[in-house]
């Protein structure tokens, strides 16, 4: 972060001072997390469902913090945030937030990442989508931070806490900020494009996450569609001409708009698309600004779609063709537990996408694990699959359809993990009549049980369910087998 004093720090966030003088100087990171503390830092006192930040008030000033962002006073000097009455605020704030401690360190937190990046020299670019916003983000960081000091979230830092975070990390030498933009309903993304305005702004698609808080598909888009709202009129929307639902937002947005996709009518499209055996994608790269070949080392024929966003806007920030080409072929997954593909010494290929699961990220990894598995020598694959959350009413439907596309795709064998995901092992069954192709296990443990019992050398397992199921844990199990 720049240097603020806690003065401007609490002018920023209209709050006051407590045990401090004003003249007080941040120099460090501002953190959350007490154990991230750094010298010269300011601790932001987040009340949790297990824990209150404000607890860990002195010990954060006893790592090196110079002062703690809190809700209320604190044995330690501080900058007190006023109450929000701000009713988005306080209905994404934390579980468990009865007293709306939670909301105002939250709108605090926003309102000193405002603050900071409105000092700045920076280019802010804005990534929202259902499924691929993450890796498409990790591209356009990897393609920019070539032409200066580029900052991005870890991971899915997307949310009201993740977001200002990340912004926080910028400094005066920052020239480009790369941010994630999530939500879990309407105004979320509107709320995070105020904490940081974005001059670029990139819609991925829209699909089922989050369908049982949304409603529908349309109002997934409506929300996503947040992001071009907020867009200056002398700011670019990047689109994907591949998704109706996606291009029907150069309506809502005064910015200049660049589709981008397969069709033919997209400003900066992909042709001659073809995998190689770990299903890695090749194609070339036609744009106003002239064609390269592109050989990306992602595993995946979906992270098309994501190099494409991330090579428009290089291209709106003048990076040649040629030089994004170069980029694209040399970017690496950045991300943990993303189409993350490990070989064991017996042959086996692991393909860890556990981080997160909805019906299209679900499809696209199948797909992906059937290219493994067909192309050059035959192997035998494995479908590790949990559940998809927060589908709502069309839960069952979803799942019992993508246990019938692993039988329509030929996957040799599908775990199902937990009784969440049972329509996922009736549906193969339904549409294939299997056997025991499909199983259904219990938990985690069944299925690495099933797994160490049954694998063979040369195959290739795919592991992939929501969060919440952790199945992670399976990976890591099966890698930690020839260590």
């Amino acid at each position: 972060m720049i240097r603020l004093t806690l003065r401007e720090v609490a002018d920023a966030v209209g709050g006051t001072l407590h045990q401090a003088t004003g003249d007080e100087v941040v120099t460090g990171s501002v953190e959350f997390d007490s154990r991230a503390v750094t010298q010269g830092g300011l601790f932001v006192a987040m009340p949790g469902e297990r824990v209150d930040g404000h607890d860990f008030a002195a010990a954060a000033t006893e790592s090196g913090a110079v002062a703690v962002l809190a809700a209320r006073p604190v044995d330690a000097p501080a900058v007190i945030v006023p109450p929000t009455t701000d009713a988005h605020t306080r209905s994404v704030a934390l579980t468990g937030d009865v007293d709306g401690s939670g909301a105002a360190v939250l709108a605090g937190l926003g309102a000193l990442a405002r603050a900071v990046v409105d000092r700045l020299d920076v280019t802010v670019v804005g990534v929202t989508g259902s499924s691929g916003k993450t890796s498409t983000k990790d591209l356009i960081a990897q393609l920019l931070a070539p032409m200066g000091p580029t900052v991005a979230p870890p991971g899915s830092f997307n949310n009201e806490l993740g977001h200002p975070w990340t912004v926080l990390r910028a400094d005066e030498d920052t020239k480009h900020l790369v941010l994630e933009l999530s939500a879990r309903g309407p105004g979320h993304i509107a709320a995070l494009c105020d904490v940081a305005p974005p001059r670029i702004g990139v819609v991925v698609n829209v699909g089922s996450a989050h369908l049982g808080e949304f409603g529908s598909r349309a109002d997934i888009a409506k929300t996503k569609g947040e992001l071009v709202e907020k867009l200056p009129a002398d700011g670019v929307a990047v689109l994907n001409a591949d998704d109706p639902l996606v291009a029907a937002m150069a309506d809502r947005t005064a910015a200049r708009v660049v589709l981008v996709g397969e069709a033919a009518h997209a400003d900066v499209r992909a042709e001659k698309i073809e995998l190689d055996d770990q299903a890695r994608a090749s194609f070339t790269m036609i744009t106003p600004k002239g064609d390269a070949e592109v050989s990306l080392a992602l595993h995946g024929a979906h992270h098309v779609g994501n190099a494409l966003a991330a090579a428009a806007v290089a291209l709106e920030l003048g990076v040649t063709p040629q030089e994004i080409a170069e980029r694209l072929s040399g970017a690496s997954r950045v991300s943990a537990r993303r189409m993350e593909v490990t070989t064991r010494a017996d042959g086996v290929t692991v393909v860890n996408d556990s981080y997160n699961a909805n019906p299209e990220s679900v499809r696209a990894a199948l797909k992906t694990l059937a290219t493994m598995a067909r192309t050059g020598e035959r192997r035998r694959s494995w479908a590790v699959l949990g559940v998809m959350g927060e589908l709502g009413d069309s839960a069952v439907a979803a799942h019992d359809e993508i246990g019938r596309l692993a039988v329509r795709l030929d996957i040799n064998r599908l775990v199902v993990v937990g009784d969440g995901a049972r329509a996922m092992h009736q549906g193969a069954h339904l549409e294939g009549s299997w056997g025991e192709e499909s199983v259904l296990v219990a938990d985690v443990d069944a299925a690495v049980a099933l797994l160490r019992a049954e694998l063979a050398p040369g195959d290739v397992v795919l592991v992939k369910a929501s969060k919440a199921a952790a199945l992670w844990r399976v990976a890591d199990a099966l890698l930690e087998d020839t260590k």
